[in-house]
Parts: structure tokens; sequence; C-alpha cells
């Protein structure tokens, strides 16, 4: 294998392993999004809630 050759495979590879970090990056935020969206905003209708008794 040419020196041309290996460094354009090393490359393609590089790229694909930023590829797959960055999507497994991207699906723990938007796990994390939901649960801890749901999670915020049970806290923010039960602090209304409280607020709005008289």
């Amino acid at each position: 294998m040419s020196l041309l050759t290996r460094i354009k495979t090393e490359k393609g590879q590089t790229l694909v392993e930023y590829a797959l970090i960055i999507v497994l990056i991207a699906l723990a935020a938007l796990v994390a999004m939901k649960y801890l969206g749901t999670a915020v905003s049970n806290t923010y209708s039960n602090a209304t809630s409280q607020l709005a008794k008289p």
C-alpha cells in the first residue's frame, strides 16, 4: 500500500470516527433533554400551583 493511499484511508477512518462520536453525543443530548424537559416542566407546574393558592 502506498503512502498516499494509506493517508487517504486514515483520513476517511478518522472522519467516520468523529461522525460516530457526534451522533452519540447528539443522541445522549436528545435523551437527556426529553427526560429533563419533563422534570423541569413538572417543577414549574408545581411551583405555579403553589404560588396560585390563596
